[in-house]
């Protein structure tokens, strides 16, 4: 099943979700912890009969559901299955809270991603993301972060810092498009301040008080 683009996943129309690195979640407020396992169960019944195997979080006052994956993609059948899932959450009136929607990796500037790659495969008990995925890792079992690395490119506009620059780590942030400029501002009210956007709209590099950087990303829609 070919993957769709960011822009045919935007163009959808299926208004609850959001594409963040890959995948497109939700996240549904439910009344209770058995409101919230009443919607689970109407949800995976829904996926039996997609043939999809969805990643769905319950706690007590939520459920977020992930459908498709950084490495492939996301096909028009998680689309259908977002909105059948979407009408189950009208049905038991579940409330969708997309501006709480994100998702956070790790990046680490390297000059080999090859010999710090297994290390870290280790060091966390994850796996390489995809064959499409430059040596990124990701934690099969969903408990930690992913972790991709930041090699120096003769032509790249953002080289590795100066080795004097003690930062080596830095946070990426995935929002919705949508949410993007909220965020920045949310940060940039906090004390932090922004320092390019010439990669915009794909990502936008912040600075925390003390410059440490981060930045937040979004999926390339036309």
């Amino acid at each position: 099943m070919d993957a769709l683009s960011s822009s045919e996943i935007d163009d959808a129309g299926i208004d609850d979700w959001r594409q963040l690195a890959g995948p497109i979640r939700a996240r549904f407020r439910t009344a209770n912890f058995s409101a919230g396992l009443d919607f689970v169960a109407k949800t995976g019944a829904e996926a039996e009969r997609a043939g999809l195997s969805p990643d769905i979080g319950l706690t007590e006052t939520a459920v977020s559901v992930t459908l498709g994956s950084a490495s492939v993609g996301v096909s028009a059948r998680e689309v259908a299955l977002a909105r059948d899932i979407s009408r189950i959450a009208a049905q038991v009136g579940a409330v969708a809270e997309t501006a709480s929607l994100q998702q956070v990796e790790f990046a680490l500037d390297t000059q080999s991603a090859e010999g710090v790659s297994p290390f870290y495969a280790a060091l966390l008990g994850a796996a390489p993301a995809g064959v499409h995925a430059k040596g990124d890792l990701v934690d099969p079992t969903g408990q930690a972060m992913s972790l991709w690395w930041q090699e120096p490119r003769a032509s790249s506009r953002f080289p590795l810092p100066e080795s004097s620059v003690p930062q080596r780590w830095h946070l990426d942030v995935w929002v919705g498009h949508d949410e993007v400029q909220a965020r920045i501002a949310a940060a940039i009210r906090a004390g932090g301040k922004l320092v390019s956007d010439t990669a915009a709209p794909s990502y936008w590099v912040l600075e925390d008080p003390d410059g440490n950087r981060c930045c937040i990303c979004a999926p390339m829609v036309d």
